[in-house]
């Protein structure tokens, strides 16, 4: 049976539902709607004339009464029924109190439990871990009194060893002062002897001893005089025989790794034309475009027979390639008269000088350096159209500054500085046809113009051996730039007056008094003449060397340097038995 929501039971037991249902009930048993009123009129009225049959005042009593009875009754039902439901609501609200309490009493109860038990073993862990600690102590201990225990059987082996030893040493004491004594006694007796010995030498050499031990002392620094002179001759030989062999062998291997052009000297440029006709046009009418050429250039131009070529001569190199290459252009123009002829040439000479800055610029790239200055580039740019008997001064720079970096590499010197040194070298004979003096001292003045280091000044300055190197390196510029000039194919002159100039230097060295030999070398640069020893002495060849090199001054024409070089050789002899 379905059990109905104490919130439905309370709704129905409610006053207000019982009397809707007994006039409900009313209604239905009397026949009359529940909702008429108990005094009808209007229309209602009319309904009751008309045969319905009205309600008595009886039935509306007994019908109030039962109203009223039916609200008592149900009131009391209600009334009833809340006091039930609200005490078997309070019975379930006590017997929940009390359950809960008793959990809340068995939950308590259980903690109380697990605490105790928690106590309980945190208690015997700690006990554990303190006995453990007690334990650990207890053993530590037991070991510093095992270690103390055996220091101390230590330290008594040792108190007794020491006491050993204290009385060994007190016994040596004894030993040794007996021996002083002993040794006292003999050291007397001894100096009596000597000195009675030396009494007795004395009177058979006829000498003190101070005298017997200077005369000693003199013959013995004259043995080692003798002995350092003999090791000093020995080793600077050995010095001298190492030092050229390994000169040899470094230029040799420097001179292979560096391979460059047979040089040939040259004063002239040929330009090629398109036909003989173009020959009347670079004439112009009456040799005006010629002559304006020629002055421009400061060159000569040839034009003869010779087909589809001009000649241009002129014994300075940029003068020709101006020139040469003015002329090409103004025949790729076809505008050939003076006023253009000087406007192609101004042009030329722009872009010329551009190239000689770029070849500059390349050559330093290639051999490795950096840090020039900009204008020193450009005077290092001229050499490239300067020569010194066919050889290009640029290029001869070049081939010097490789010969001497790898001589330096040999050496364990400074590469880069050594190259730098000999790349700028000759830079002075870029202006030394606008500047009078040595082009090594023009040189240095312009690298020191330009900001370049002492060594490199030095290495300039002295490549001619005008002034003292301060460093190796300035030494290796020199070998460089003579090893660079003096190699076969270098450089060239005509075989004649090469010929003619190397014996008239010659005979000028051999008719002084006392020269014994004369060689011209390095292609007529230095003479070395040889002297008779007997003949001239030290300073008398240092007389000859000036004496000659004015003699030669002024008897002969010659580019630049020629140095001159008096050897007077002294040798000693003698025999070992």
């Amino acid at each position: 049976m379905p059990v109905l929501p104490s919130e439905a039971i309370s709704r129905l037991l409610s006053p207000s539902f019982v009397i809707t249902a007994h006039v409900r009930i009313v209604s239905v048993v009397c026949d009359v709607p529940w909702c008429v009123r108990l005094d009808p009129s209007g229309s209602d009225r009319a309904k009751f004339k008309k045969g319905v049959t009205p309600i008595s005042t009886e039935t509306i009593v007994s019908i109030i009464l039962s109203l009223i009875v039916g609200a008592v009754v149900g009131a009391g039902v209600f009334e009833l029924f809340r006091r039930r439901v609200t005490g078997a609501k309070q019975a379930e609200a006590e017997e929940l109190a009390k359950q809960v309490v008793q959990n809340a009493q068995r939950e308590a109860e259980n903690v109380l439990k697990e605490a105790r038990f928690e106590a309980k073993d945190l208690a015997f862990k700690a006990k554990s871990e303190f006995e453990q600690e007690q334990k650990a102590k207890l053993g530590e201990l037991s070991g510093v009194e095992k270690r103390l225990i055996q220091r101390e059987g230590v330290l008594d082996g040792k108190l007794t060893a020491v006491e050993k030893r204290e009385s060994e040493a007190r016994k040596r004491e004894q030993d040794f002062a007996k021996r002083e004594e002993g040794l006292a006694a003999k050291e007397t007796a001894c100096a009596k002897a000597e000195r009675e010995h030396r009494e007795a030498l004395e009177r058979v050499a006829g000498m003190t001893a101070e005298e017997a031990k200077k005369q000693l002392i003199v013959e013995m620094e004259s043995q080692a005089k003798l002995d350092a002179v003999g090791i000093a001759k020995r080793t600077i030989e050995e010095a001298r025989e190492n030092a050229e062999r390994e000169a040899r062998e470094i230029i040799t291997s420097s001179i292979q790794r560096v391979v460059r052009d047979y040089v040939s000297e040259s004063t002239i440029s040929v330009v090629p034309i398109p036909n003989d006709a173009m020959k009347g046009r670079i004439i112009g009418r009456e040799g005006r475009n010629i002559r304006a050429l020629e002055a421009a250039t400061g060159i000569d131009l040839i034009i003869d027979e010779t087909p589809e070529a001009v000649i241009i001569s002129g014994f300075d190199p940029l003068r020709r390639e101006i020139a040469k290459v003015s002329l090409e252009r103004l025949m790729h123009d076809g505008r050939i008269h003076p006023t253009r002829i000087e406007e192609i040439v101004e042009k030329v000479k722009v872009d010329i000088d551009k190239l000689m800055y770029e070849e500059a610029e390349k050559i330093i790239f290639e051999l490795g350096l950096s840090d020039f200055n900009p204008e020193l580039i450009k005077v290092l740019g001229r050499l490239k159209y300067r020569t010194s008997y066919g050889q290009n001064n640029l290029y001869h720079a070049r081939e010097a500054s490789y010969i001497c970096g790898i001589m330096a590499s040999e050496l364990g010197l400074d590469v880069k500085l050594a190259r730098r040194g000999a790349l700028l070298h000759d830079i002075g004979k870029a202006v030394s046809h606008e500047e009078e003096g040595p082009h090594a001292m023009l040189g240095a003045e312009i690298a020191k113009k330009y900001g370049e280091s002492a060594k490199i000044v030095n290495a300039i300055a002295a490549h001619h051996e005008q002034v003292e190197p301060i460093c190796p390196e300035s030494v290796l510029v020199a070998a460089a730039e003579a090893l660079s000039a003096a190699r076969p194919g270098a450089r060239r002159e005509a075989l004649e007056s090469y010929v003619k100039r190397l014996e008239k230097l010659e005979s000028l060295a051999t008719g002084h008094k006392g020269v014994q030999k004369a060689y011209a070398i390095q292609a007529g640069r230095e003479i070395r003449v040889i002297v008779r020893q007997e003949d001239i002495t030290d300073s008398e060849s240092f007389q000859l060397s000036r004496e000659l090199a004015k003699k030669i001054e002024q008897e002969l024409t010659y580019p630049g340097q020629i140095k001159v070089t008096v050897i007077r050789e002294s040798r000693y002899v003698e025999y070992a038995k």
